[in-house]
């Protein structure tokens, strides 16, 4: 079977990003989004890569992108689990819906997909497993609540399966970026201005620092200093201090 890195999410930001430094690796790729037309420029202008348009936010999405590498020989070696959205907002105020799917594909996609895959790998003792978390992950979020208690999860989770699958040879890590210039903020209702554009970095060194941790197998990569810096003050802090703290952040 034809051995390829899965990148979802990847008709915009990260994971346009992801695909293009994955390609230039000379990886063969499979791209996931919801977003056909996007999809299928990127796929056109890498050479290397094929698109499956679908929208894994919906219940056995991930039985479906399945059944399609199945279908096409594909064999998964590297699982980029980009996939994700956020929301800004109080809990009480924002579409209940519109949560309630933001962590079926924030978390339940993610949690199937990489189950889905991980046997695969530990049979084979080899490939490599990246789920995007955030900064986010390192602290409660009021404003932000679901988002940052599914980035919460996926630090856990990814952290856990480190440690399960180091001994087979599969390499897992989180990525943890802070603020990156993407279409996130637009999606979860902020953007140009704030905090957030002052201190954001750009997409190509988040998915750089990314690879080059996944390279050495390290669990969790907090790129950039300020990021790192944020990601750290948490573990000193007051609990009580950092959620007045991220609650008092202007997006």
């Amino acid at each position: 079977m034809k051995k390829i890195a899965l990148i979802t999410g990847a008709s915009a930001g990260l994971g346009v990003e992801f695909a293009r430094q994955l390609s230039k690796r000379g990886h063969a790729l499979v791209l996931a989004a919801r977003r056909k037309d996007r999809l299928d420029d990127l796929a056109k202008a890498l050479g290397n890569a094929r698109a499956v348009a679908i929208d894994l936010s919906k219940a056995n999405a991930t039985a479906t992108l399945l059944a399609d590498l199945e279908a096409n020989g594909e064999q998964v070696e590297i699982l980029v689990n980009n996939a994700g959205f956020g929301l800004i907002g109080r809990f009480a105020e924002l579409d209940a819906k519109r949560q309630r799917q933001m962590i079926d594909l924030n978390v339940a996609t993610l949690t199937d997909l990489t189950r889905a895959i991980a046997p695969q790998l530990v049979c084979r003792k080899s490939g490599a497993i990246l789920n995007v978390a955030s900064t986010a992950a390192f602290q409660p979020g009021p404003n932000m609540a679901v988002y940052f208690a599914t980035k919460a999860y996926v630090l856990s989770f990814t952290e856990a399966l480190h440690e399960e699958l180091k001994p087979h040879g599969v390499r897992v890590s989180c990525l943890c970026p802070g603020p990156t210039r993407t279409e996130f903020g637009e999606v979860a209702g902020f953007g140009g201005s704030g905090t957030f554009d002052r201190v954001a970095m750009d997409a190509p060194a988040v998915v750089a620092a990314g690879l080059r941790g996944l390279d050495r197998n390290r669990a969790v990569v907090v790129p950039g200093l300020v990021n790192k810096t944020v990601a750290a003050s948490t573990r000193f802090a007051p609990r009580s201090v950092v959620r007045r703290i991220a609650g008092a952040i202007k997006y």
